[in-house]
């Protein structure tokens, strides 16, 4: 199917490569094309490209040799534990092997005892600091690079398959290694790229709130897009070494980085043809999970070197700074030191700047002023009215016309893969063409809205067709269909009612992470009185947020992640008991559960049983443990989960247990999803990492505790009165929410205003029969199911096709009354015995016949008045 998607967007496969230019001579034979490709290839990474004073810097700086011995016993260099590699494995995704032809889906399947063998052989390469050669050989498969000359050897994009056991190997390594990075506060807050929480979205709402304050302030602000030329390929890697030495690692990690660095080869296939062998003298192995790491090491202490007074940001490799102010000469000065700090820390360390697609904008609202004068390496940098960063296209003026222009257009050009398989006798059924279209359209859409959804909405309307176009196609409703009846009946918000949930989703998402970069300027409200001042001035991020806000959300204090709070290379799992083995609650009598609870108390009767709970109703949360004929009960705020009830409820539970110095206990729980989550390694939430946490304190204090879990409401006592407590809890207990939790209640309260305006069309005739909205699941053929739709929404060929050549609405021929869809269905006199005929009834609604569930006989009726085909 994909493929026939793919050529209805108008993207064709390749052809094979017929022919290569190599020294302005025609190469066509398959053996020699797949080494001038490789020839190519090891020409960008060449140490020859690097420029002759970076030659010499680089040749007596590498004379000093860095010495990573160390006798100290430093917890990341502790040996890697099955632990490490059963996660490593449980996060891997198929993809192509390399020359050792090991592919993961079997390193996936192998049994415990092969997993621990190759635990043995990690150990010994990571102790014994020696590198498998095997390991250092990749296969390249060349991609030709679309709307460039295929004859050109360069105008290819090497695909590198390099060994999936050293890539698994590599994985545990880089976990460590990002831990301690993290943890330490090594890499740049500036640094968005690949990071936990972070995303481009970051850099881009940076740029865009900048800009809108210095339009606030009627200042002028430059940026500047630099273009760092092949930075993967020729990344300096003794920088690299020498940066992990700065910042003090010792001992296996970078002994393993080093080796792993060192001697890199590979050849080109195509098909089943291979290259010669060659080397990559420099830059990061491309394809290995440790190198986008090691690039980002690399490339980090760019950042230090930009003036405090210039905006910054950094995705990967993707730099650019800004400065505004009202004086251009200031900002001038200030851009031009910046960018010599730039230029000269790049001839240092290996980078090469492109001067001329390092683009510059000036964003001003003033009419008629020069653009600022800079220079990259002596060449002026050019200026345009518009540049994409990141895949949105910033204008000068920041209106982000340019951007949605070209955005339509690629997603108008998109929708003839709907086209394609929506025909509206034997296409494709809703589900799956809502499902196209949700992947490859309204992602486009959603790329980044939280930035470009600050123009106007004007300008966002031109959007809103597509929107409508692909929901009309995907439902096969007419053409005349009413807007808000799309909605309800295919369960897609607007576009506006999207943007504003992935907008707030994000704006929580911030306030969780203590280190966010935007995170002050949310909080700060500096600059709120001067945009109520200028109401043409469209607000930053955080003042458009904070006027949609509802008054639930405005004194909601967000619990902040903590990302490297345990080290990787300890298992972080707490197991539990379940005493009932294969009999289940729905399944089993309750006196047989009670039964078995008893026996595993009598087994259990030295621990002293601590029955923890939670509870969640319309307007009431709270949490209560009992234990030993005390209880313990709170309420918790409003938008809290009953999951992180739970979670509260066991917290407090072991807080007890340590102020009351209990040595061994067993907590019981109704929730099996919490003992899940303790079970689980890979676990974000931070209540349960706060659970984990304090349970290995009190271990470390020589507690002996245990979890178990029990069913509820079956007549277990502890658990019975911690459920009466949790629903009963009064005392107000003042604790942040997760961010799961509030992102959660942000899709609620969004489906919620959806809700009420919905409630509004009650002239609406979707709404007579779908007065909820919600989503109907249809498993009829195409036909039936557009027949359906349109019945439902109430437009139809019949009754509405009028209204596209401005004629006369259709008449009955029998009664001369208005042709409508309920008229066919529930009034026309003239079909009355058929009507009776097929429904049982002469009296009934129209949700009797189109509800979710539609009556069976429906198209037969259809079909026998006739109608069925004109509908």
């Amino acid at each position: 199917m994909w493929d026939n998607v793919r050529r209805a967007c108008g993207i064709y496969p390749e052809k094979r490569i017929s022919c290569l230019r190599k020294n302005g001579q025609e190469v066509r034979n398959i053996s020699d094309m797949v080494d001038a490709l490789a020839e190519a290839f090891a020409s960008i990474c060449s140490a020859s490209n690097y420029t002759e004073p970076f030659l010499t810097h680089k040749n007596r700086t590498e004379r000093i040799k860095l010495r990573f011995q160390t006798t100290k016993r430093i917890s990341y260099n502790a040996d890697l534990t099955i632990f490490e590699l059963h996660t490593a494995l449980s996060v891997l995704k198929h993809t192509s092997p390399g020359p050792d032809e090991v592919t993961y889906s079997m390193l996936q399947h192998l049994s415990e005892h092969s997993l621990q063998n190759i635990l043995y052989m990690f150990n010994r390469i990571w102790k014994e600091h020696v590198f498998p050669d095997c390991w250092k050989h990749a296969f390249i498969i060349p991609i030709p690079k679309p709307g460039k000359d295929p004859q050109d050897p360069l105008n290819y994009r090497p695909i590198t398959l390099t060994s999936c056991m050293c890539k698994l190997f590599e994985r545990i390594v880089n976990v460590r290694l990002v831990h301690i990075l993290e943890k330490n506060e090594y890499i740049s807050p500036f640094q968005s790229g690949f990071r936990k929480s972070r995303s481009t979205i970051d850099n881009l709402m940076s740029l865009e709130t900048d800009i809108r304050v210095a339009f606030l302030k009627r200042n002028h602000l430059v940026s500047i897009f630099f273009d760092i030329y092949k930075a993967y390929d020729r990344t300096w890697r003794y920088g690299i070494m020498k940066n992990l030495y700065d910042l003090g690692f010792r001992g296996n990690l970078p002994i393993f980085v080093q080796n792993f660095l060192k001697q890199r080869f590979f050849r080109v296939r195509m098909g089943n043809t291979y290259s010669n062998i060659f080397s990559q003298e420099e830059g990061v192995p491309q394809g290995s999970v440790l190198s986008v790491t090691l690039f980002v090491l690399a490339i980090n202490p760019i950042l230090s070197v930009i003036p405090q007074t210039v905006q910054k940001n950094l995705y990967v490799d993707d730099l650019h700074i800004s400065c505004y102010g009202r004086n251009m000469q200031l900002i001038e000065r200030q851009l031009q030191i910046a960018i010599n700090n730039i230029v000269e820390w790049s001839n240092k360390s290996g980078f090469t700047i492109s001067a001329q697609k390092t683009i510059g904008i000036h964003f001003c609202k003033r009419p008629l002023h020069a653009d600022p004068e800079l220079l990259l390496s002596g060449v002026p940098i050019r200026f345009q009215d518009n540049y994409k960063f990141l895949g949105i296209v910033f204008d000068k003026r920041l209106t982000f016309l340019p951007h949605i222009a070209s955005l339509r257009k690629r997603c108008l050009r998109s929708l003839n893969i709907l086209r394609t398989l929506s025909n509206t006798s034997w296409g494709a059924d809703r589900s799956c063409l809502l499902r196209v279209y949700r992947s490859v359209i309204r992602s486009m859409i959603d790329y980044r809205s939280v930035v470009y959804g600050s123009a106007r909405p004007s300008y966002l309307k031109r959007l809103d067709y597509v929107h409508h176009q692909a929901l009309r196609l995907c439902l096969g409703a007419f053409r005349t269909s009413p807007i808000p009846s799309l909605y309800a009946e295919a369960f897609e918000p607007s576009l506006s009612s999207r943007r504003d949930k992935l907008s707030l989703s994000y704006y929580f998402r911030i306030l969780s992470n203590d280190n966010h970069p935007l995170r002050g300027t949310l909080l700060n409200g500096n600059y709120n009185r001067l945009f109520n001042a200028r109401p043409s001035c469209i607000h930053h991020f955080g003042l458009r947020m904070r006027n949609i806000l509802p008054d639930t959300f405005h004194d909601v204090k967000i619990h902040t992640n903590d990302f490297c709070g345990h080290p990787p290379w300890m298992e972080n799992s707490i197991s539990y008991i379940n005493p009932f083995g294969n009999f289940t609650k729905s399944d089993s009598n309750n006196s047989v559960l009670i039964s078995l609870f008893n026996q595993h108390r009598q087994f259990y009767q030295s621990y002293q049983p601590v029955f923890t709970d939670g509870s969640k109703s319309l307007n009431h949360v709270g949490c209560a443990f009992f234990t030993n004929g005390h209880i313990v009960s709170y309420k918790l705020h409003s938008l809290t989960s009953v999951f992180s009830s739970e979670i509260t409820a066991v917290y407090f539970a072991l807080k007890y247990i340590d102020v009351h110095d209990i040595r061994k206990s067993i907590l019981y729980t109704d929730s099996m999803s919490l003992l899940e989550s303790l079970r689980s390694s890979s676990t974000r939430n931070p209540l349960i990492k706060e659970v984990k946490d304090f349970y290995r304190h009190l271990l470390s204090k020589g507690a002996r505790i245990l979890f178990s879990w029990v069913p509820s409401h079956v007549g277990i006592t502890g658990n019975e009165l911690a459920d009466k407590s949790a629903k009963s809890a009064t005392e107000f207990l003042t604790r942040p929410i997760v961010y799961a939790d509030v992102r959660l209640a942000v899709n609620q309260w969004c489906h919620c205003q959806w809700q009420e305006k919905w409630n509004m069309e009650t002239n609406n005739k979707l709404h007579v029969i779908k007065p909820v909205l919600s989503h109907w699941v249809t498993k009829l053929n195409r036909r039936c199911d557009v027949v359906l739709t349109r019945l439902r929404i109430g437009h139809t060929r019949l009754t509405h096709k009028y209204l596209l050549f401005a004629e006369s609405p259709p008449t009955c021929s029998h009664c001369g009354d208005i042709l409508t869809v309920k008229y066919i269905l529930t009034d026309c006199v003239a079909v009355n015995r058929r009507r009776l005929r097929y429904f049982r009834s002469s009296s009934f609604d129209l949700s009797f016949l189109l509800g979710q569930i539609p009556h069976f006989n429906l198209f037969m009726y259809l079909k026998d008045i006739g109608v069925f085909h004109d509908i």
